[in-house]
């Protein structure tokens, strides 16, 4: 291959394909506990959210709940992967040979969602959210129907594996993708850039800035029990009887079930089996979907 401009320019747009054609069609599971919220600045600040009260009987003046904008901050981010190639392998024609790794970059790009997000999601065990608590915790403090404050538990307890209820039927979620500018490549394949004068490589490096948060505790149930199905009768319940802000009820439905790889078997046998270990009807079965997270701590 000549190493001309016009062929420069054509490599670039075949690996810029290669890039956003993974980007685009690579699955990802972020989206089954995160919102996506797109962000302008570095630090993007968020209300209290689940804190909405009931809609009250209009009697006189309106009663105005105001959306304090400081309940929380998420802090954007800066992520990149980069490779550098031969420009001898590229006069070369060794051009098949890197279309797959500039593929594989549009994956990781892709993927990068899934990581935060999950990571996120298991550092709610020793992390505080904006009530002061951890973000699993047997004491968020909620203002009851008379004023007074209420604890609220989003949190079983234990030691093991952890599981996880979702209600996922909601526009609000239990944690947050921020996303404030999406992936994309940009080459260095200019024959004045430095790079392929000092050390004779073009270079091809992805940017992508976004950060991942903790949205509203109220809609996930966390667990450190075995995954028994009394115990996930115990968390059903917890969810389903949850009051929120000012006695609300919440009236939340937990359809989902995230485990690590470890508790699969348990999560099918409790979802899917018609009878449960002593051959009874098994009442739980397709009381709410199985996802089965391999980004999840295993133990």
């Amino acid at each position: 291959m000549d190493i001309t401009k016009a062929a420069l320019a054509a490599l670039n747009t075949a690996f810029n394909t290669a890039f956003n054609t993974r980007l685009t069609g690579t699955e990802t599971t972020y989206g089954r506990v995160a919102m996506t919220v797109p962000s302008t600045t570095r630090h993007q600040a968020y209300p209290k959210l689940g804190e909405i009260g009931p809609m009250r009987e209009w009697i006189g003046e309106r009663f105005i709940e105001r959306l304090e904008k400081d309940g929380f901050v998420i802090t954007n981010r800066k992520f990149e992967k980069t490779i550098a190639v031969s420009v001898d392998d590229i006069s070369d024609d060794q051009i098949g040979l890197f279309t797959p790794i500039v593929n594989d970059m549009g994956q990781v790009a892709a993927e990068l969602p899934d990581d935060l997000v999950w990571e996120q999601l298991e550092k709610g065990f020793t992390t505080e959210h904006y009530d002061g608590q951890m973000f699993f915790d047997t004491d968020h403090p909620v203002v009851g129907a008379d004023g007074s404050e209420a604890s609220v538990s989003n949190f079983q307890g234990g030691a093991g594996a952890a599981w996880y209820l979702v209600d996922d039927t909601r526009s609000i979620k239990p944690m947050i993708f921020q996303d404030r500018e999406k992936p994309k490549i940009t080459p260095k394949t200019n024959l004045n850039d430095d790079n392929v004068f000092f050390q004779d490589e073009f270079v091809w490096g992805a940017k992508r800035r976004c950060a991942a948060g903790f949205g509203a505790w109220q809609l996930i149930y966390a667990s450190r029990q075995p995954l028994t199905a009394q115990n996930y009768a115990a968390a059903r319940a917890a969810m389903t009887t949850m009051h929120g802000h000012r006695g609300r009820k919440l009236n939340l439905k937990p359809k989902l079930l995230i485990v690590p790889g470890t508790l699969e078997e348990a999560g099918l046998e409790l979802l899917n089996a018609e009878r449960n270990a002593a051959g009874a009807t098994n009442v739980w079965k397709g009381t709410a979907t199985l996802h089965v997270e391999n980004r999840l701590t295993l133990i």
